[in-house]
């Protein structure tokens, strides 16, 4: 008999919010609803930045704009406008409900129209040592696909989620060059306010991301 061998991955990603009925309307409008879970906080104290981004890679520049826009008009503060950079185009806004969410693209052109489709669904997390990390992921079963030193990791993803969505990314960054790059202060403490579903679980990692086992 032959046994396959199951690669470890992210499967979801659950958001603790204070008011699960007003998150739930601003992602429907953000248009990022199937892509996350909502759960009521116990309102565990948290401050500053929550050493995480959820990110967003799309086509092309309108489509960012699209995004960025429905996410504006729903209620999220702009941290930093939608504009060119030396990787392609993008910008950063937080949810009423503290997430911080980054929309780009490597195009700098659009080639076709806006759409409201979404390549990849990123959870980039901010680490103190990305290597002992990413060894920490490794011996949770998890593969990695790129690894630049200590700075970057990120890891395969499944073939899908359980809500039926496209795969979820799970990267590493340093915490302070993530929040560098989020434009935000890189001091916070107390919940994450994230809660992560794999094959594997429950476990916590070396910066404290708490798992569960996804439910199928």
């Amino acid at each position: 008999m032959t046994t396959t061998a199951v690669t470890t991955s992210l499967e979801t990603v659950t958001l603790e919010v204070s008011d699960p009925e007003a998150a739930r309307l601003f992602y429907a409008a953000f248009g990022v609803d199937a892509h996350i879970r909502l759960r009521a906080s116990e309102e565990v104290p948290s401050t500053g930045f929550r050493g995480f981004t959820l990110a967003l890679t799309v086509s092309g520049p309108a489509t960012v704009d699209g995004f960025l826009g429905a996410a504006v008009d729903a209620g999220a503060e702009v941290l930093k406008p939608a504009a060119k950079s030396l990787w392609g185009y993008g910008g950063v806004v937080r949810a009423p409900d503290g997430t911080i969410w980054k929309v780009a693209t490597s195009a700098k052109k659009d080639t076709g129209p806006a759409t409201r489709e979404i390549d990849e669904f990123v959870l980039l997390l901010g680490v103190e040592d990305v290597k002992a990390t990413k060894q920490f992921y490794v011996e949770q079963g998890l593969t990695v696909a790129k690894s630049f030193g200590g700075k970057y990791a990120e890891f395969a993803p499944g073939e899908t989620t359980s809500t039926g969505t496209g795969p979820v990314k799970l990267a590493l960054y340093k915490r302070r060059g993530l929040a560098k790059d989020l434009g935000v202060a890189d001091d916070g403490s107390g919940s994450h306010r994230i809660v992560l579903g794999g094959a594997r679980g429950p476990f916590t990692d070396l910066d404290g991301f708490v798992w569960e086992t996804a439910e199928q």
